[in-house]
């Protein structure tokens, strides 16, 4: 039999059970937002979410919440998730240039060889004005159903690895059987160093390491020792850093655009939180990274001012392929090499007056 106390706190107890509830209720999210990223929780791509996760929600007083889903459960590779987000079914997307050149061709000026110098140059360009005219094509190209939201990294940069030998010169990459995404890009890139193109997936890289199959690849550091490709004979890693490993970031225009104003300014600003974040990621992991190439019997190469003026040379070609091959293909490199040489300039003078 209860007491008067027992049932005085069971009262209590109850009341302020349905006072969570009713505090759950009130506090509800007014937008839910689903957030795909085809990778796993130990990538950059991961990083930037819980990073926006965070500052979205917060920011907006819970009226935004953010589901993250990593891999593939709602959708499987670059097409099916941009189609997603068109149609609404996922709001968040996160892709590179390759996953969406098949719908956005002109995003593989982002592959372009050596365009981008190095990390404060593509960092400048990317959250500038470029991104912005690179928005407002894919809205257009998506009948405004796709919104660009921002670039950030996943990776740091693409270099040469291979399981030969040391790469100083483009002639050294003669012959070589180099693993490819299937995209035009980076297969004319491969073909105007003189080594063989072959489009591999990447779930069966390793084991074509393994086997002959390929003897190089095009990939940052933190995804050879992620796969441990070191163990399938990827002994040697050129840092030519030829193309900065672009994450571009999209969102669905309707669900945004729904918004009222003081929501869409967090949400633009968590993902230039996002973005400041898949700046960061790689610079720390890649310390990791290479200290366990090195431990795993693997050699790096940094090329000098010389040797990588002749990568950037041989590459050459790849310019005028994509001006020729990709519509509006000359205005895309123009607008890419011109924030760049603009980066450039603006670095160089806070050079002077930083160094004096």
């Amino acid at each position: 039999m209860f007491t008067k106390t027992k049932i005085n706190s069971v009262v209590a107890a109850t009341l302020i059970g349905a006072g969570v509830m009713l505090s759950g209720l009130a506090q509800a999210a007014d937008f839910n937002l689903r957030a795909v990223a085809n990778s796993n929780e130990n990538d950059e791509d991961y990083d930037g979410l819980v990073v926006f996760k965070d500052f979205v929600e917060s920011h907006s007083n819970g009226k935004i919440a953010v589901d993250i889903y990593m891999g593939t459960q709602l959708c499987g590779n670059g097409v099916e998730c941009l189609e997603a987000v068109e149609y609404g079914s996922v709001d968040i997307y996160i892709s590179t240039s390759g996953g969406a050149s098949a719908m956005y061709p002109y995003v593989q000026v982002l592959d372009l060889p050596y365009v981008l110098r190095d990390d404060r140059v593509a960092e400048e360009v990317f959250t500038g004005d470029f991104t912005r005219e690179l928005r407002a094509q894919i809205l257009e190209d998506s009948g405004d159903t796709v919104r660009l939201m921002t670039i950030g990294n996943t990776g740091g940069w693409r270099n040469f690895a291979n399981t030969q030998h040391t790469v100083k010169t483009p002639e050294d990459l003669d012959g070589l059987k180099i693993r490819t995404v299937v995209s035009d890009l980076p297969q004319e890139l491969v073909r105007s160093l003189g080594a063989s193109p072959t489009p591999i997936p990447w779930g069966d890289l390793f084991t074509s390491f393994q086997t002959g199959v390929v003897e190089g690849s095009k990939n940052g550091i933190t995804d050879i020792m992620g796969m441990k490709f070191t163990d399938a004979g990827l002994k040697y890693v050129t840092l030519d850093g030829h193309a900065y490993m672009s994450a571009l970031w999209y969102m669905n225009n309707d669900v945004f655009m729904d918004m009222p104003e003081e929501l869409r300014r967090v949400v633009v600003d968590g993902f230039s939180a996002l973005q400041q974040a898949t700046f960061a990621s790689p610079k720390r992991k890649s310390i990791a990274a290479y200290e366990a190439f090195g431990k795993a019997g693997g050699e790096l190469y940094v090329p000098s001012p010389e040797e990588k003026e002749q990568f950037a040379d041989a590459a050459k070609p790849v310019y005028t392929w994509f001006q020729e091959n990709i519509q509006d293909g000359e205005k895309w490199y123009n607008l890419l090499n011109d924030a760049a040489k603009e980066a450039e300039q603006k670095i160089q003078a806070e050079y002077d007056a930083d160094l004096k």
